[in-house]
């Protein structure tokens, strides 16, 4: 009797409601941000109507009646039901709330193509565009450090080295919307490339651990990094265009950043523009004043050159805190155009543009002899501006052939420009290296699928890269001009990579997907010298070489909730320009010379994860691997031309050259955690520990970080979110440092690096739909740190206030 009547009241307020009501547009967004969700499923108790969310968030209701109940589903946020009838009360806008643990998200990393991460048997982390928004990072460096999951390195402020499972620079990789930034000069030592990356430009940031070389290629050891930058969306309307503009003012106070960003996208139904500036202005940073104890000495910045009276002078720095010379300013341009001239066809050409400024080495301004000692080594040490300039066309093709159901073709251009600019103390002479590469690609990628259980991957890769470098040295008091031997081959270098991959996934059953992979990748170098400076027994190295890898993993869902995968794969790194060819002094007395043998290493990788969801409530993942390293490419003792020592810019330095040392490998393990402490609460941690020896002589390598990781709760409320969380390093001891690293004494304390933790708040407001406040405070407790390896202290308590509007 009781369910009688109340269908009789609906059917009676039914009538009384205007059509138009029932025809009704609603909109879907978040709860914190107000931004609009996509994708949302709307559908009744009876399942025979369904709507889903377009890009704006919104949805037509005409199908709905309005004795239904509305169902709100989507994998990212809480399910939400409403009667019909009460829509009008909520003004047609209905406000969803994150989940706080996520099983089924969607990654492109694995294959290039969209992949539910339930199907992928590598460790994968993603970073999404709220969570940068929120994390409001100043370089792409630094939003990977904030990840938890990536320890990143820093000669200098300008700078951010990436290590990812004892593989860093030249052993792991940068995409860029699809396309290798890595190039023929991509060094050993510790990169700053990722800063090129504007994180205001950024749709995503993924990270695979372990090899990647089956899509990716060579330098592939210890992962992938993939930065998905944001596109242009079309309106699919003929009446209406789609626009939306984005701008973000930001400062922070331990290096007085100055940061702008603005982007303009407008879609109409097959055309669609965004344009993306961004430009920062960074002053010396600020360290931490609270120094340790048992090292007063450590990190302070006692003092510094100045040129006085055509001559150098050592002056005593008032705030020993204040990193002189280490700012530097920084402008990114990002322009896309998308063109669908029909609806299984899509073009798209992206150009990206970054420079900077000159960017002071900070690790050599405060290099001294005699170790901590003695006096100052340099007046100068500065990278020219560093210019990366990308132009890449695009075409997708959507068809059901025989060949493929995806396809996607592109081409690109990108322009490295570097140059080292260095001069002693009280030397007149200012000596200068620069570096310009030109890198062209071509890929073809396709994507085969057979029903829902078999899908197939596979590709072709060309990479084409032409290195020039040049050199020469100025007096700075008269002009005079020298001419000093180039870091690499005075007479231009060639180095290509030709490859075909594939990948399959075949869901074996309903609780079982293996993935298979392989790939063959042909590497030549081609290197000229002259004998303009060096006497070398040799003009020209050649270098041709290939390499198989293959990869096989499998994902075992034995219930809903938990996840078991096991993955077996290779890599493999092919000597560049920057491992055969160059010359260049590593440090004081030390001098790093060509090595025509130079072979490829390789890695052996088994990785193991299990992944337990707890009611949608709670979510543990558990990693361990094991990394078997063959023919690695470490710098050793060498002799040239039957000589342990040669005479180098003045001075008379031991050799050593990158050879094939044998054998090494890395173990470790991660842990990741979050919870739902509450309506609105959540905890989340993250841990990685790391281990790894050179078997032919024990030692320990290099690029292998101490334990690290971060841990924190974060509130999601209506407009504001807010998070207090610490970030932590292990002690690294001296006696587990490579025999490179052990002699900086200007870089380490005596024990080693030191342990370090920090507390931090973040929060942002959202004011209305178009405009939010971020702000922060990072390192309340003034701490004095310098994570491992890097040559700059970290940043003292940093007060950082963004506003960001969206219209």
């Amino acid at each position: 009797m009781k369910q009688w009547l109340i269908y009789l009241v609906m059917g009676i307020v039914g009538i009384f409601i205007p059509f138009s009501a029932l025809a009704q547009t609603i909109r879907v967004v978040e709860e914190t941000s107000l931004r609009a969700i996509p994708k949302v499923y709307i559908y009744n108790n009876g399942r025979n109507e369904m709507a889903v969310t377009n890009a704006e968030g919104a949805a037509s209701l005409e199908s709905f009646s309005a004795k239904d109940t509305l169902n709100f589903q989507h994998p990212s946020f809480r399910d939400y039901s409403i009667p019909y009838v009460e829509l009008e009360n909520h003004g047609f806008r209905i406000v969803l709330s994150k989940r706080p643990v996520v099983m089924d998200e969607v990654f492109v990393s694995a294959s290039k193509w969209e992949q539910n991460l339930a199907d992928i048997p590598q460790k994968i982390t993603r970073i999404s565009r709220e969570e940068i928004r929120f994390r409001n990072p100043q370089t792409s460096a630094d939003l990977l450090q904030g990840s938890g999951k990536v320890f990143v390195q820093k000669s200098q402020l300008g700078g951010g080295s990436p290590m990812i499972r004892g593989f860093a620079a030249n052993s792991v990789v940068l995409v860029v919307d699809g396309i290798r930034m890595n190039n023929a000069i991509f060094r050993s030592g510790n990169l700053q490339n990722v800063i090129s990356l504007d994180p205001g430009s950024l749709e995503s940031t993924e990270v695979l651990f372990g090899p990647g070389s089956v899509i990716y290629g060579s330098d592939a050891l210890g992962g992938v990094m993939n930065f998905q930058t944001k596109n242009p969306k079309l309106s699919y309307s003929d009446v209406k265009s789609l626009t939306e503009t984005n701008a973000m003012l930001r400062y922070s106070s331990a290096n007085r950043e100055r940061t702008f960003h603005a982007d303009f996208s407008t879609g109409f139904e097959q055309w669609g523009l965004l344009s993306s500036v961004s430009y920062s202005n960074f002053s010396s940073l600020r360290s931490g004043s609270d120094f340790y104890e048992d090292f007063p000495r450590f990190g302070k910045r006692r003092e510094y050159v100045v040129r006085r009276g055509g001559r150098d002078v050592i002056v005593e720095n008032d705030d020993v805190t204040i990193q002189r010379f280490s700012g530097y300013q920084q402008l990114n341009l990002m322009q896309k155009v998308r063109y669908q001239p029909a609806g299984d066809w899509n073009l798209s050409y992206g150009f990206h543009y970054a420079t900077t400024s000159d960017i002071p080495r900070y690790d050599r301004l405060i290099q001294r002899e005699e170790g901590d000692s003695g006096p100052l080594v340099n007046a100068e040490w500065y990278y020219g501006p560093q210019i990366w300039m990308m132009n890449m066309v695009k075409a997708d093709h959507l068809a059901e052939t025989a060949l493929y159901d995806k396809m996607s073709a592109s081409i690109s251009q990108q322009w490295f420009q570097e140059s080292r600019n260095d001069r002693d103390f009280g030397d007149e002479f200012l000596r200068n290296r620069e570096e310009n590469v030109d890198v062209y690609t071509f890929n073809m990628d396709f994507d085969k699928r057979w029903n829902e259980n078999r899908e197939l991957f596979y590709g072709l890769e060309t990479i084409y890269n032409d290195v020039h470098s040049a050199a020469g040295a100025r007096n700075i008091d008269t002009g005079r001009a020298l001419e000093v031997p180039t870091r690499y081959p005075d007479e231009g270098s060639i180095y290509t990579q030709l490859a075909a991959y594939s990948k399959y996934r075949h869901d074996l059953s309903s609780r079982m997907t293996a993935v298979a992979g392989a790939r063959y990748s042909h590497i030549s170098l081609d290197a000229q010298f002259s004998d303009k400076f060096y006497d070398f027994p040799f003009s020209v190295i050649e270098l041709s070489t290939g390499s198989f890898n293959g990869s096989l993993g499998f994902t075992y869902r034995p219930l809903e909730n938990l996840q078991l995968k096991l993955n077996g794969s290779t890599g493999f790194r092919a000597p560049n320009i920057d491992d055969v060819a160059k010359v260049f002094d590593s440090e004081p007395g030390t001098v790093v010379v060509p090595n025509a043998n130079l072979k490829p290493e390789y890695s052996y990788n088994l990785d193991f994860t299990v992944i337990k969801n707890v009611e949608d409530r709670a979510r543990l993942e558990l990693n361990a691997y094991y990394t078997w390293l063959e023919d690695a490419m470490v710098r050793r003792d060498f002799q040239f031309d039957g000589r342990k020592e040669i005479d180098y810019d003045g001075t008379t330095s031991r050799v050593e050259a990158l050879v094939n040392a044998g054998q090494a490998y890395i173990y470790g393990a991660s842990m990741g955690a979050s919870a739902e402490m509450g309506p609105h609460l959540i905890f989340h941690s993250g841990l990685t520990y790391s281990y790894g020896r050179d078997r032919s002589g024990g030692e320990p390598l290099r690029h292998v970080a101490p334990l690290f990781g971060s841990a924190g709760l974060t509130f999601h409320g209506r407009k504001i979110q807010a998070e207090v969380y610490t970030e932590f390093n292990g002690k690294k001891d001296i006696s587990s440092f490579s025999p490179s690293e052990r002699g900086k004494p200007h870089l380490y304390t005596s024990e080693g690096s030191p342990a370090w933790a920090t507390l931090n708040v973040k929060a942002s407001y959202q004011i209305n739909e178009e405009l939010m406040m971020n702000a922060g405070i990072e390192n309340i407790f003034d701490k004095h740190y310098r994570p491992y390896s890097s040559g700059i202290s970290a940043p003292g308590r940093n007060i950082s206030l963004a506003i960001r509007a969206q219209l």
